[in-house]
């Protein structure tokens, strides 16, 4: 097998799972299911697209990608997701579901309408590639792989060693208990809701270093993400990296062995066993 295919496997998870990271915190959070996730990566991608159209430069572009996501996922969180946060347990799954599919729709419209070409590219460095242990890597797959990394670590600290980041974690684990030694947990899934959106708006910016985003890719980076989420464990940023970098292997040897019209069939099967066998996940913890 060529290695070439196993680091652009691990290129690529790691991408899938800094999408699946706002993702699986979010539904960690009482069971906000975020069907809408894809679009608002996409949506901070085609602002960004727009600034890059502007002549304002790669870095503006960049910043202006996942601002405009974050206060996106802001402005859901302050308005159509509220009736959602009133409900508890399974009612608040579905109408988290239906509410945010409805989002869904709304955003892959008027984006496939308004900008039906748009996409946003990205080219870093010489545009080259570069010899790394004998494999050829593109230097924007490199440039996108680190600032990857450094994000989903940072997020790892902020949960770890930061007061929110407790509280985060009080709230994913036990939501009354939170309450009862005083998080608010509104506000925790107001933080939570803007680094979601904030994590989805850098991911536009790293996978358009490798591959376009374009305006009708919000539905595929949604289920890639629920896929990594089911096999990573719900609220566990880890667990969104590993299973990211192993179905992200998967799937490019199977395209590259098999094809990739068999693929999609895999990683389904693959979220599908998990739920089978270890139904928290591989990281994720029995709530």
């Amino acid at each position: 097998m060529n290695p070439a295919v196993i680091v652009d496997g691990l290129i690529g998870g790691l991408q899938l799972g800094l999408l699946a990271v706002g993702l699986t915190l979010l539904y960690g959070l009482g069971g906000i299911l975020n069907l809408a996730h894809g679009q608002i990566a996409v949506f901070g991608g085609i602002v960004g697209a727009a600034v890059l159209d502007a002549d304002l430069g790669m870095p503006a572009a960049a910043v202006a990608a996942v601002a405009s996501a974050l206060a996106l996922g802001l402005v859901l969180d302050q308005s159509i997701m509220r009736p959602v946060y009133k409900r508890r347990g399974e009612e608040r799954i579905l109408l988290s579901l239906l509410v945010t599919l409805g989002v869904s729709f709304v955003i892959d419209g008027v984006l496939v309408w308004r900008y039906p070409s748009e996409a946003l590219t990205m080219r870093v460095g010489t545009g080259g590639a570069v010899d790394v242990l004998g494999i050829t890597i593109r230097q924007g797959s490199l440039w996108a792989s680190a600032i990857t990394i450094v994000a989903i670590g940072a997020v790892i600290v902020f949960l770890q060693y930061t007061r929110t980041g407790r509280a985060v974690r009080s709230v994913i684990e036990d939501e009354t208990g939170a309450q009862l030694v005083g998080v608010n947990p509104a506000t925790v899934r107001t933080v939570i809701f803007g680094l979601s959106g904030a994590l989805a708006g850098l991911f536009a910016v790293t996978q358009s270093m490798t591959s376009p985003v374009t305006s009708s890719s919000g539905v595929s980076y949604t289920i890639l993400a629920l896929i990594v989420t089911v096999v990573g464990g719900l609220g566990s940023a880890r667990g969104a990296l590993l299973a990211g970098v192993l179905l992200g292997v998967v799937n490019a040897v199977s395209a590259a062995e098999i094809g990739s019209y068999i693929t999609a069939i895999i990683l389904l099967a693959a979220a599908a066993l998990t739920i089978l066998l270890r139904p928290a996940g591989l990281l994720g913890t029995t709530r």
